[in-house]
């Protein structure tokens, strides 16, 4: 099928289907992102109530705002009807839309950018209808309008807004319109006049208009009241239904989307459409919506009610009731033999009176099998009931469940199952969640009183697809706008450190007035007294200001809020998700070598493939890269993968080490997923899993993977291709956002082998021309043959071809070994800073560990435990015998006839230089090789004992300590 294309460009692809005004008549184009954008700032420059009406404030501009939806690439969906919600264009009075349209005029006269309660209110202190409420309160309308004239926050006035100039809703104003309807809704009324936004502006308090309103003594409460005096009515509740039973037990959805109770439902017109194909069947006319959860099954149902409520159904549904069932009211309460059965049977006698009206609705419609039954033995369920009519026809239900239930419950019982008919959601795209995320960004900005920039809705959508796993669009998507939202709002309006800081200092004020008047010292309580006036005044000034930086500015949500939340939830750093990756990424290998020494080649391949992988050049459906690291023990393999985790997802931690030495036995592979079911640890979940699933970010370890059980390895071959690996309970765990990492010691003899008979082999070399083979590539090319032979041998062809990378690790150089020496020492004298003492080492010492304690076969490993012998054990007896003591300037030296270390105390630290010396925080090993640092040893704090020992003048001087 040909790409539908854009009607105004003819080039891009058309993604969006707004309705404008053209010639005075109103019709649909599809257009492309670009065009929509267009369009969408030439109605904010002029019509910034474009998102709460169809039409604009002034004529012939584009009418459409919220209710635009995804276009289809058929043409035969054009012209398909699309879920709205309330038309509040249909419902607000002409007089109202000309308010509205003054007060966006007022608000540029003011010299503002944003339309605003204040200018509201100004507009409908003319009207008739509130000049007569506000008499029969005593209050002047012309005083209201000059005290907005006076007070209200102000610009650079002019009569119209310049060319480019964006003119905006404000948040608070689109709450109290909001509010308008549900009161004209609640009064009975079927239109919006002056007065129900009069009582929309009464109701929200944090804004100008709301403020002034108090200040005259106008309350919400007094408003309505007015208003029904002034339509002739009195104040009443809703009507009793014909169906009290049912009512009991259920909500009228068709009443809530009259009330604009309903969040406006965008896309989903295909299922909607289906849906109402199956109820307008003559028998088994109960469909029953089947998808994960939150795609959105409950919201199809909710833009049927809107249909329902606009004529925009079949006429077999035109002037129906969708009424919501509440099957655990239905049984709660239900103790004997009988009340259950009765309350049932009431309610089909109900639905059966009115069957020509109602349309039932059952969410986790599954729960209707075996309610019921807990009320005495052989009792019937609602399911069995429910069973008779719904074969007839004469109950109208929709149900919706997840596919696991379906099949659990609904599917084992054949009879209920052919009585339905499944009607499959899927989970919506990127592009249609960001449609409905502007869909309901009217909404909540209302109901948080904040901006949405459209940047943040994309980045929610994108954002929530790529880095929350394990839920589904769009509800993650919605309830990560909805948070960062929630958000803005408390920091916006939680009161600034100057207001906190004033009242704290005026609390102490007054506890000291308090403490200086009972002790009689009345000349120092009269001058707390002025004090605290003084504070006083300051506070209420910082206060005031406060409420009006609040009361006339928009807090936004951004793209960098919105990651901001990510971040919190994935444990993701910020920086990596809105800020360029580009420095970081390109500056991968000098950040790896920070913690690794040598392995150029290694760390080399291992960037290569981050880099690819973040520039978007691997299929999103595999992992980040899959590495198979070889070599033999201690030149940096495990210490490689450290440093990864901490370069990639900025924390060390963030890695799920699987030692695989604990797989060698064929039933092993269930602690990887889990055991089936009726198996022991059924319940506990895998070792892998469960770890990713907890943390779905991080570095996947598999050390010494050659022990593993051969299959093992069948089970990691959908993890490397595909990125997802089913547990022992059925879940999907995604490994998508994981960097994979198999270590293994095969052909390490190949390698140890070629490196000691031509030692330096794999040092690197470089000014090579680009094509030609290096030196060094015609030297390793006989080594990977070798190891390549190894690993074909142990490894079947199929799991080799999915890993990404097979990296050779170098046996390390005698200058590597010495840098390594150096980097654990200096872990050594960082350990012991945190002690108060000063340690050196000379030359002599770093010599002999290089030269005596490495040996090629334990790798660096050997290092970290003659460390330990040679310097840690005796400095440790040093400290216990008081010999090396805190505030010590220690030097350390290699006696050579002795073969010990010796460790001289020289001159005390000053107290000053001592306390310099001390590191700010304690930073991880750098040691290359699989050496780790070393263990932790038992920090205190800092104490006064170096001040004792200079005060005392015990020196030692350059006494030999050892």
């Amino acid at each position: 099928m040909a790409e539908h294309l854009c009607e105004l460009c003819g080039v891009r692809p058309a993604t969006i289907r707004v309705a404008v005004v053209q010639g005075g008549r109103r019709r649909q184009l599809d257009v492309c992102d670009y065009h929509y954008a267009q369009l969408t700032r030439h109605q904010r420059q002029i019509s910034p109530l474009e998102s709460l009406f169809r039409g604009g404030l002034f004529d012939g501009l584009l009418d459409a705002g919220v209710n635009e939806t995804r276009a289809g690439r058929a043409d035969s969906q054009r012209d398909a009807p699309v879920s709205k919600g309330i038309d509040l264009q249909q419902h607000f009075s002409e007089q109202a839309k000309e308010i509205l349209q003054r007060a966006a005029e007022r608000a540029v006269q003011f010299g503002r950018r944003e339309v605003d309660t204040e200018h509201v209110l100004y507009e409908l202190a003319q009207t008739d209808t509130v000049q007569r409420i506000l008499s029969s309160l005593k209050i002047s309308a012309s005083d209201l309008q000059h005290y907005i004239d006076t007070h209200a926050p102000k610009g650079e006035a002019t009569q119209s807004p310049p060319e480019g100039a964006d003119i905006s809703v404000s948040p608070r104003l689109k709450s109290a319109l909001e509010r308008a309807v549900i009161a004209s809704r609640e009064f009975g009324q079927n239109y919006v006049g002056p007065e129900h936004i009069l009582t929309g502006l009464a109701e929200v308090t944090d804004s100008f208009a709301g403020d002034l309103l108090m200040k005259y003594g106008l309350s919400s409460h007094q408003l309505r009241q007015q208003t029904l005096q002034a339509a002739g009515q009195e104040d009443k509740g809703h009507a009793p239904g014909n169906t009290p039973q049912l009512d009991k037990y259920s909500r009228d959805v068709t009443r809530l989307a009259r009330e604009g109770k309903l969040d406006p439902v965008i896309g989903r017109s295909k299922e909607t459409e289906t849906l109402a194909e199956v109820l307008a069947r003559r028998k088994k006319n109960n469909p029953v919506l089947i998808g994960e959860p939150g795609v959105g099954k409950t919201a199809i149902v909710e833009g049927l009610a809107l249909r329902m409520i606009s004529g925009d159904v079949p006429e077999t549904l035109r002037d129906k009731r969708l009424v919501e069932l509440n099957v655990n009211s239905l049984v709660a309460g239900s103790k004997y033999r009988g009340e259950f059965e009765e309350r049932v049977k009431q309610i089909m006698d109900e639905i059966a009176a009115h069957k020509d009206e109602l349309v039932l609705f059952v969410d986790e419609v599954h729960t209707i099998v075996g309610a019921g039954q807990g009320g005495g033995e052989g009792g019937l369920d609602i399911a069995n009931v429910f069973k008779p009519p719904m074969a007839r026809g004469e109950l109208n239900l929709i149900g919706a469940t997840t596919l696991a239930e379906y099949q659990k419950y609904i599917e084992k019982d054949a009879a209920l199952e052919r009585r339905f008919q499944p009607v499959l959601v899927g989970e919506p795209s990127v592009e249609q969640t960001i449609g409905i995320l502007r869909g309901l960004r009217d909404r909540l900005e209302a109901h948080h009183k904040v901006t949405i920039l459209d940047e943040a809705c994309v980045a929610a959508a994108e954002l929530s697809d790529r880095y929350i796993s394990g839920r589904f669009l769009p509800d993650k998507a919605i309830d990560l706008i909805d948070q960062a939202a929630a958000r803005e709002h408390l920091s916006s309006t939680s009161r600034p450190a100057e207001v906190l800081e004033l009242e704290a200092e005026i609390a102490q004020m007054d506890r000291e007035q308090e403490y200086a008047a009972s002790h009689k010292q009345f000349e120092r309580a009269k001058a707390l007294a002025e004090q605290i006036k003084g504070k006083q005044s300051q506070l209420n000034d910082a206060t005031l200001a406060w409420k009006r930086r609040v009361s006339t500015s928009s807090a936004e949500v951004t793209r960098t809020l919105v990651a901001e939340i990510v971040a919190k939830m994935t444990g993701i750093p910020v920086a990596d998700l809105t800020l360029e990756e580009k420095e970081k990424l390109l500056q991968m290998e000098s950040r790896l070598h920070k913690r690794v020494i040598g392995q150029e080649e290694a760390i080399g391949a291992v960037s290569d493939a981050v880099r690819r992988s973040r520039a978007g050049l691997q299929s999103r459906r595999q992992p980040l890269a899959v590495f198979l690291f070889l070599g033999p023990t201690g030149v940096g393999k495990t210490e490689l993968a450290k440093a990864l985790a901490e370069v990639v997802f900025g924390d060390e931690d963030a890695i799920v080490r699987i030692d695989m030495s604990e797989y060698m036995e064929r039933h092993a592979v269930a602690r990887l997923i889990g055991a089936p079911p009726g198996y022991v640890g059924y319940d506990e979940g895998g070792q892998l899993t469960e770890r990713v699933r907890r943390r779905p970010h991080s570095v996947i370890l598999l050390d010494e993977i050659e022990k593993a059980h051969p299959d093992v390895y069948n089970v990691l071959l959908q993890v490397f291709d595909d990125g997802r690996l089913t547990d022992g309970k059925g879940r999907v765990v995604d490994f998508t956002n994981t960097l994979i990492i198999a270590t293994s010691n095969l052909a390490s003899e190949v390698i140890m082998g070629t490196s000691r008979s031509r030692p330096g082999f794999m040092q690197g070399e470089t000014g090579h021309a680009p094509g030609t083979r290096t030196a060094k590539e015609r030297q390793l090319e006989p080594v990977r043959e070798g190891v390549m032979a190894v690993l074909r041998s142990h490894f079947r062809p199929e799991f080799l071809n999915r890993i990404d990378e097979i990296i050779i690790f170098e046996s390390l150089s005698a200058e590597q070994i010495r840098s390594i020496v150096r980097l654990q020492l200096d872990q050594v004298a960082r350990v012991a800073r945190s002690q108060d003492i000063d340690i050196e080492f000379d030359e002599g010492v770093v010599d002999h560990l290089a030269t005596e304690a490495y040996r090629p076969e334990y790798g660096a490993r050997e290092l970290r435990r003659r460390i330990r012998q040679v310097i840690e054990n005796p400095l440790a007896k040093q400290m216990l015998d008081g010999a090396v003591r805190e505030g010590n300037r220690v030097v350390c030296r290699f006696d050579t006839s002795d073969k010990v270390a010796v460790f001289e105390v020289r001159e005390a630290l000053p107290q000053e230089e001592a306390r310099e010396t001390l590191p700010q925080k304690r930073e991880p090993a750098s040691a290359a090789g699989d050496a780790g640092p070393a263990g932790k040893p038992a920090s205190k704090p800092l104490r006064q004992s170096r001040k004792r020992r200079n005060a005392d003048g015990d020196d030692r001087g350059n006494q030999p300590a050892a």
